[in-house]
């Protein structure tokens, strides 16, 4: 009878959290380069390292850089108030009776 191996790694696992070294690179900066820029980030809202593991979030990481470039949201109009949705409405169906009347002027018998 043999020994029973142990098992190799089934499936691999993306890590959620990185140490420095990885941020850097997620960010395509070196170590040295990440660290002397760190302060200037943070301030603009780069997530900080975990106090117990030392590990930055990836998650967290790439919802800070993918929103750097994202537009600001337009205030949009309460749907209640009066040229919301309600003109929009009343638009569409001005020009449907446009179109309607056209039709009924073209082929009315002379």
């Amino acid at each position: 009878m043999t020994k029973p191996q142990q098992g190799g790694i089934r499936y691999r696992v993306d890590p959620g959290d990185v140490p420095p070294e990885k941020a850097a690179r997620r960010l395509h900066l070196t170590l040295s380069q990440f660290n002397e820029v760190l302060p200037k980030l943070q301030k603009r809202g780069f997530p900080k390292l975990d106090p117990d593991t030392g590990m930055f979030d990836l998650d967290e990481i790439d919802r800070w850089r993918k929103s750097r470039h994202r537009p600001a949201a337009p205030a949009s109009k309460p749907t209640d108030q009066p040229g919301a949705q309600g003109e929009m409405a009343e638009r569409f169906i001005a020009a449907h009776d446009r179109v309607r009347r056209r039709r009924k002027q073209k082929v009315a018998p002379p």
